[in-house]
């Protein structure tokens, strides 16, 4: 099906609920990204940063390595590859905190840099666009490219599943309408000429109609470097969509742009639509062109506890704490630090965890940036309903939830709930209502896993029961004669 982009965008379909949180964004918007940030002495890489199964060393301790070099391949259908970030040598292969509010650690390679910095041979191409669709597949893969955007779902696989299923619109995300987050803004800005060619290359793996690039219309400067950069690709529209957050769910968007509605607990595909970061479209450039694996990305560096919020350029495996010393740390007011955004980011127990790839940013907030937590009883105002993007009944859910009554809550739509935390921000009375749904989800979620291990406990049972009663058949039978 071939839509008329013009027509749908003159008439384009106004999404529900959404917030307008303070944008904090002028710190670092208007800064140049640092693209000479210093080798830090280690690097850790976690063998999984990407949804799926984890990547499987092939170096090991005492290996030296060069920029660029494959050092864990992809396991199973749904992973992604892990490549060193500088050239030195494998120190470590050993268990390290994990970049989660959890902190549990996980698999992680550990690179002493050398100092200089030495790629390895890389081979591009002169024409993208002469290559098939699985020849893009297979070099967007090789390059361990995942969502750059949060949700780190490796990149070849959903341009392979948006080939099979009939893509008629490639949709590029800048809205980034987190507050603080400005890495997307700046990357628009400085590499435009980029993001538009790894734009073009993913539509034509995708055999795509149309690529449309999303901008939210508080980044003019953005919008202007990426219309100019996309003048040189017909296939390629760059449109500004309005500044609400969350405009940057790919559901809001997919709808906002074509008119077409996802289904409940549908995704774009299902109506032709496939989404992807501006990041992520840079890097898959970067790989297809030039052969360069995914070893570093921009990260924001934002809040009041520091003295010079910047975004910085950093190699995959550097620890956030090394990021946040750079930009000039004030340990003694910062009163908590998020990794990503602070409406759907996540609150980290310690810094001394790496820089992976969905990693957008890392804010340390002083209690002054932070909502006292005075916690008061609903007044059933509804506003909480009005701001939902999915249309769900917060109120119902939460309330549900703290009766332990989890399955009534999933028929009040817990499942559909995206986290964005619009709910919780327009609550007067300050009830963290998305705490609860993580809380809950989380609960499910153990509760499904346990009962996963009784059945399987109960099967291996009865499999014992089986054997043993067939062999106390055996002996009870009667010996064959000569026997």
């Amino acid at each position: 099906m071939l839509l008329d982009l013009h027509s749908l965008w003159n008439g384009r379909r106004k999404i529900r609920g959404g917030v307008h949180p303070e944008a904090h964004k002028q710190s670092t918007a208007d800064k140049p990204i640092v693209t000479d940030f210093p080798l830090p002495e280690r690097l850790y890489l976690p063998l999984q940063q990407h949804l799926g199964q984890p990547a499987e060393p092939v170096v090991k301790v005492g290996d030296t390595v060069l920029k660029g070099q494959l050092v864990a391949v992809a396991q199973g259908p749904v992973s992604a590859p892990v490549h060193a970030s500088t050239s030195g040598m494998v120190v470590e292969i050993a268990d390290y905190p994990a970049p989660h509010v959890s902190g549990l650690p996980t698999l992680t390679l550990v690179l002493e840099p050398d100092g200089e910095d030495k790629w390895i041979e890389t081979t591009g191409v002169d024409d993208p666009f002469a290559l098939t669709p699985d020849e893009i597949c297979a070099k967007v893969n090789a390059a361990g490219i995942v969502g750059m955007g949060g949700a780190a779902f490796p990149s070849a696989m959903k341009l392979n599943l948006g080939w099979k299923t009939r893509i008629h619109t490639l949709i590029i995300n800048g809205g980034e309408c987190e507050p603080y987050l400005t890495c997307d803004d700046r990357l628009m800005r400085e590499r435009a000429q980029g993001i538009v060619e790894g734009t073009a290359i993913m539509r034509h793996g995708l055999e795509a109609p149309k690529a449309v690039v999303a901008i939210e219309d508080n980044k003019p400067e953005a919008f202007q470097a990426m219309s100019a950069a996309a003048r040189d690709y017909p296939g390629v529209e760059v449109v500004q969509v309005p500044s609400l957050y969350p405009m940057g769910w790919e559901k809001n968007l997919a709808t906002h742009i074509t008119g077409l509605e996802i289904p409940a607990g549908g995704r774009p595909t299902d109506v032709g639509v496939l989404l992807h970061n501006v990041a992520t479209a840079y890097a898959v450039r970067e790989a297809v062109r030039y052969g360069r694996p995914l070893i570093s990305r921009v990260v924001t560096v934002s809040g009041q506890a520091l003295d010079e919020p910047r975004n910085v350029e950093a190699p995959l495996g550097t620890l956030l704490s090394e990021l946040l010393d750079f930009c000039g740390l004030q340990p003694e007011h910062a009163e908590r630090y998020v990794m990503g955004g602070p409406m759907m980011g996540d609150p980290l127990p310690r810094i001394d965890v790496p820089v992976v790839k969905k990693t957008s940013g890392i804010l340390a907030l002083t209690p002054e940036e932070l909502r006292a937590n005075d916690t008061r009883p609903c007044i059933r105002c509804g506003r909480c309903v009005t701001a939902c993007p999915v249309g769900l009944l917060p109120l119902e859910m939460m309330t549900r939830i703290r009766a332990g009554q989890f399955d009534a809550a999933v028929g009040f739509g817990l499942k559909d709930c995206i986290s964005c935390s619009s709910c919780s921000y327009v609550c007067p009375s300050s009830i963290p209502l998305v705490q609860y749904f993580k809380y809950a989800n989380g609960e499910l979620i153990s509760r499904q896993q346990t009962q996963q291990k009784n059945d399987h406990t109960k099967r291996l049972a009865e499999e014992k029961q089986q054997r043993l009663e067939r062999a106390k058949q055996r002996r009870a039978q009667p010996k064959t004669a000569g026997a």
